[in-house]
């Protein structure tokens, strides 16, 4: 199983070119979470010593929809490297992304470690420095995403890249539960949302991760970026797109997102 686990983290890493693969049926089980985690972690490792630093994770199926789509009880996580990300207002080349998806969330950066093992949301919340609107470019490398929750947790949580504003603000006074959002794509308006569609609240996804890493020995540190999961619905982007998400409280976050052949 080791070794196949190997060769599918490898498929995955492949279809980075810009191809697609089939479903990962014969590898994992539609929700074989620690083989899907282990594929993960693989290539986590594999990127890690070809030089990617990690900066962050984000948080997935975070909405009970989706979570009852997948057939899952649960979120999931992904691992953020810094060449991941795209700065406000800057464009992603349409050659970076194979079938891309735009969605909204709130992003926290940690002042202060979260290990141990019993992490609260009252622990996050005193560790967060930062909030920033942010836009997840979400991504797959199955085709059509034909996905089950292995599928995307062994895809890096289908991650691609994602942007945050310019502008931070300390976590002291914000309404993360209540702020409204609206997305963006060439000034119509695609998705609609709000800090509790995300398990209830953001510094509730966050709470899971932040538990979920230090049981695994893989603690968040300070600096690191939490995306929390979308605030609402996500959407294709095809190239040529002006993608903006404006977040009450936290302000506008945007992106272009290339043209082909730029």
């Amino acid at each position: 199983m080791g070794r196949d686990l190997e060769t599918t983290a490898a498929r995955l890493r492949d279809a980075y070119a810009g191809s697609v693969i089939p479903p990962l049926r014969d590898a994992l089980e539609p929700n074989d979470v620690d083989g899907a985690y282990a594929v993960q972690a693989i290539n986590t490792r594999f990127w890690e010593a070809a030089g990617r630093r990690i900066v962050g994770r984000k948080v997935g199926l975070t909405a009970k929809a989706v979570q009852q789509q997948l057939g899952v009880d649960q979120p999931d996580f992904g691992v953020l490297f810094d060449d991941m990300e795209v700065a406000d207002g800057g464009v992603i080349p349409a050659g970076r992304l194979i079938q891309p998806k735009a969605e909204a969330e709130v992003a926290l950066i940690l002042g202060s470690d979260l290990a141990g093992p019993e992490i609260t949301r009252a622990d996050v919340e005193a560790a967060v420095a930062n909030v920033a609107a942010a836009i997840e470019i979400v991504d797959s490398r199955i085709a059509d995403w034909k996905i089950t929750f292995a599928d995307t947790v062994a895809d890096n949580g289908s991650s691609a890249m994602f942007a945050l504003s310019e502008t931070r603000r300390p976590h002291a006074g914000l309404d993360l539960w209540t702020c409204g959002m609206a997305l963006e794509v060439n000034g119509a308006v695609v998705s609609l949302g709000a800090g509790c569609a995300c398990l209830g609240h953001p510094l509730n996804a966050a709470a899971w991760l932040a538990q979920t890493l230090a049981v695994r020995g893989e603690p968040l540190r300070a600096g690191d970026i939490i995306l929390t999961g979308a605030l609402g619905p996500m959407v294709p982007i095809q190239p040529g797109d002006s993608v903006r998400a404006t977040i009450g409280g936290l302000g506008t976050v945007s992106f272009a997102y290339g043209k082909e052949g730029a």
